[in-house]
């Protein structure tokens, strides 16, 4: 990884979808992360990287999925896939304890929670781009879920926007334990080695590898997108943000 440097005046944390149905036991959606959260880790991980960015005095954002309510999609004509699975499953539903966000990850006075997004990227069709413009944030540091679809679509259209992210690979999840290995169209799928002691420490979801493999070759100077290696959160979050 490269000796990256943060100055907090330029540095945020951007905390994504903490909600209860994802990271608490008795979430909707706990059951398929819980293999995975487990064995990295993402929770704690999540909560020492925010404890850690206050204490260092950095601005905190927050990129949360919308909340279902009803009405939301019932005279849509184009519905994409993961808001038909939100509208059956009623994911993060507004006033149930699913869609709040886990007590320990609750946003605290002055820390910024961006509109809610419909898709995957927290960027679009909200003001999370305007807020952190306005605050002069241009390096991002990334926790939350899930590593697939909101993790990924949220830092990748950060880079295409001309910000610095850096993913703290322990700070969040997916739903599969299987690596990413290339196969040809003449090989099957493998079935993934169940969890040990010895395998669980090495687990990453197929995003989290992408996102760790490819960053390093992405780390190329004078780009204006620049997705940092992912890191992870075992060194204190006060050494990154050395200036």
């Amino acid at each position: 990884m490269p000796n990256v440097t943060y100055d907090k005046q330029l540095t945020a944390l951007l905390v994504i979808d903490p909600y209860n149905d994802f990271i608490s036991e008795g979430g909707k959606l706990w059951s398929r992360l819980k293999a995975v959260a487990e064995a990295n880790g993402c929770v704690p991980h999540m909560s020492q990287v925010l404890n850690a960015a206050r204490k260092a005095g950095l601005r905190v954002f927050y990129a949360l999925h919308r909340r279902y309510r009803p009405g939301d999609y019932e005279t849509w004509k184009y519905i994409a896939p993961i808001q038909k699975a939100a509208w059956m499953h009623k994911t993060f539903e507004a006033g149930t304890w699913g869609g709040e966000i886990r007590s320990e990850f609750a946003p605290q006075p002055g820390e910024i929670v961006a509109l809610e997004h419909w898709g995957s990227s927290g960027f679009a069709n909200t003001d999370l781009d305007s807020q952190l413009t306005r605050h002069g944030i241009h390096q991002l540091i990334v926790i939350g879920l899930i590593a697939h679809t909101c993790v990924e679509s949220t830092v990748r259209f950060a880079a295409e926007l001309g910000y610095e992210v850096t993913v703290v690979k322990d700070a969040t999840a997916s739903y599969s334990d299987v690596r990413c290995t290339p196969r040809s169209t003449s090989t099957s799928r493998t079935t993934p080695p169940p969890l040990s002691r010895q395998n669980k420490s090495s687990i990453r979801s197929p995003l989290m590898t992408a996102l760790y493999v490819g960053a390093e070759r992405e780390n190329r100077p004078g780009e204006a997108g620049v997705l940092r290696t992912a890191v992870p959160s075992t060194g204190p979050l006060s050494r990154l943000c050395s200036r």
